[in-house]
């Protein structure tokens, strides 16, 4: 049986790689995640984009290297002129912001590429109720599959 494909975005890496926070709410997700990493990733196939690499390229040279540490084995989906026109598209449709552009991006190349499902933490612009039915609203009018969007803890509680 084919496995699932799941494209994460940058979240993903950063909650799997950073020092414990602080934060209760935070410290949860970074938990959720890596329990999700170590316990369901097998289960799909795994993608990341050109976008991901360089945005986890971006800081602290050490963290850097605790984020690179965790995508040597994904495969990597390019930038194409498709995945960038869709990001436009998608960006117009769903209203967002100037500061969202990269989340069009992801979900751009998510679209574009057919992924089953698109893995995140950003609950403002892309795992969101509002978002999510609006995606719905995209798919039955322009008749191209949009993936589930979801958190790690989604997929670990029943994925």
């Amino acid at each position: 049986m084919k496995k699932p494909t799941l494209y994460f975005e940058t979240t993903i890496i950063s909650y799997l790689a950073a020092r414990p926070s602080r934060d209760i709410i935070v410290q949860a997700h970074q938990q959720i995640t890596a329990d999700w990493w170590e316990s369901c990733r097998q289960q799909y196939e795994l993608y990341i984009s050109e976008m991901v690499i360089q945005e986890i390229a971006i800081g602290n040279g050490e963290a850097v290297k605790r984020r690179q540490s965790f995508i040597s084995s994904l495969k990597i989906l390019n930038l194409t002129d498709e995945v960038h026109q869709l990001a436009k598209e998608l960006a117009k449709f769903l209203r967002l912001p100037k500061r969202a552009e990269i989340d069009a991006l992801h979900l751009g190349f998510a679209i574009e590429y057919e992924m089953d499902y698109l893995l995140t933490w950003n609950c403002s612009h892309l795992a969101n109720g509002g978002i999510i039915g609006k995606l719905k609203e995209y798919e039955l009018e322009g008749g191209r599959p949009v993936p589930v969007i979801v958190t790690p803890e989604e997929l670990l509680s029943g994925g």
